[in-house]
């Protein structure tokens, strides 16, 4: 289907469908095949209003660069971006450069919560398989082709689309397999980096790109606790090897493990661990 989309040209088109009585949540809004050559070719993704949409744009020919959330993406031949808006992000076109590409534009919340899946998962850039890549091809084509569509076809499509990207990003693996999302180890990451740092919720929202909620429902469904609860077993852990390795005083350790002050850790470490900590240091000498 790529090359019968290839075949039909450059076209571009917005479709307009009559508001259903019951609303639909995942919809193909428009559609196009373009190039662009040795131009100004730019989107803000805080500069597309305030409704909600999303995005799928796959590179055919040429590049093209995204930065999203400050981090930079060459789109090559191959590669399928996904973005929503409004976000921290923008694609362009380098001055001088050359991009062709075919791209979808979705809305509902639908949409958007599949979007926010794969995205938590596999990131911005996709490399689909072949026949991934022709699906979204031949729902790209499909809208471009669609004679009055109706509400429910528009549906099918962007749900066609979709779950093109659903099978990219996640196959056939089960959740047990699922190793944990991009998101998710990024914040991982960073709280390991940072334990004596402040490690605010809001913070590590930031660093998920996700609302404080959103990032408290995934982290906590990704790990299995809470970050809060997460954070202070990271502290713990971190406290228990200082204990047991270094001859540090427990003021030192508390401060390394990113406890505010002694008196506090001792008191937390005694109520999850049972003991306080130079009693564990010598408990455990004592045991080896």
């Amino acid at each position: 289907m790529l090359t019968s989309l290839l075949e039909h040209g450059f076209d571009i088109r917005h479709l307009t469908v009559p508001r259903s009585v019951a609303p639909l949540h995942c919809m193909a809004v428009s559609a196009g095949y373009e190039q662009r050559r040795n131009e100004v070719y730019s989107w803000d993704g805080m500069k597309r209003g305030t409704a909600p949409f999303l995005v799928i744009q796959h590179t055919t020919r040429g590049e093209g660069r995204l930065d999203y959330a400050g981090v930079q993406y060459r789109l090559t031949p191959g590669n399928t971006m996904l973005v929503t808006m409004p976000h921290a992000h923008r694609y362009y076109l380098e001055r001088g450069g050359h991009w062709e590409y075919f791209w979808l534009l979705l809305n509902g919340r639908e949409a958007l919560r599949l979007a926010r899946e794969i995205l938590d998962t596999s990131g911005p850039v996709l490399s689909l398989a072949d026949t991934q890549i022709d699906r979204l091809a031949a729902t790209t084509l499909d809208v471009l082709t669609a004679t009055d569509p109706t509400p429910g076809q528009v549906s099918v499509l962007g749900y066609g689309a979709m779950a093109a990207l659903h099978d990219g990003a996640f196959g056939t693996r089960t959740p047990e397999e699922t190793t944990l999302p991009a998101a998710m180890e990024r914040v991982v990451a960073f709280i390991d980096n940072n334990l004596s740092s402040t490690l605010q919720v809001g913070r590590l929202a930031n660093i998920a790109e996700m609302s404080r909620g959103h990032f408290v429902r995934r982290f906590t469904a990704s790990l299995g606790q809470s970050p809060s609860e997460f954070v202070l077993a990271r502290r713990l852990e971190r406290a228990e090897r200082l204990l047991l390795a270094t001859e540090m005083g427990v003021g030192e350790i508390a401060g390394l493990a990113g406890f505010s002050n002694a008196n506090y850790f001792a008191k937390v470490f005694r109520r999850k661990r049972g003991a306080a900590p130079l009693e564990y240091r010598a408990t455990r000498f004592e045991a080896g």
